[in-house]
């Protein structure tokens, strides 16, 4: 239910970092920090910043990325090394209203994204992460995604 009302509480639209952190404040240490991790790889990935990514992932974690019906398989560092490519445009991720839930060291954030090309939505859809804590610190041991062109019904 706290989910939902905090759903409800975020401004529509998808969010900077900075107000993924403010929707975090219904969250426990916990969920933020998880989340915290998760958006750390999306800013690195903003940046085509391969290190800042890899920061962010347990070595040997998996991604699964279904696109047009079929899974797009790859490690962590294979995602990392394809997002860190250089290229001529802008690319961003912008989250909003993540779900978060966490057991001890085991996380999973289920969250809606955009993808943007030059601030213009490439695609959307949903990301998955999940993640671990690792001596006090969160990691991103797996990540899903599917993909979508028409993004403004869902």
């Amino acid at each position: 239910m706290r989910y939902m009302v905090l759903g409800m509480l975020v401004m529509s639209g998808f969010l900077s970092a900075a107000e993924v952190k403010e929707t975090a404040a219904g969250m426990s240490a916990e969920q933020k920090g998880a989340l915290a991790c998760f958006q750390a790889f999306l800013d690195g990935l903003g940046k085509r910043d391969k290190a800042a990514m890899t920061a962010q992932l347990l070595p040997g974690g998996s991604a699964v990325l279904m696109r047009k019906g079929k899974p797009v398989q790859m490690t962590l560092e294979a995602l990392a090394d394809r997002l860190s490519q250089p290229g001529a445009e802008s690319h961003e991720e912008r989250i909003r209203d993540a779900v978060v839930h966490v057991d001890g060291d085991v996380g999973i954030i289920w969250v809606p994204f955009e993808f943007l090309l030059d601030g213009k939505i490439d695609h959307c859809g949903r990301d998955i992460a999940n993640v671990v804590r690792i001596d006090g610190r969160w990691v991103i041991a797996a990540i899903e995604d599917n993909s979508r062109t028409e993004c403004g019904a869902h």
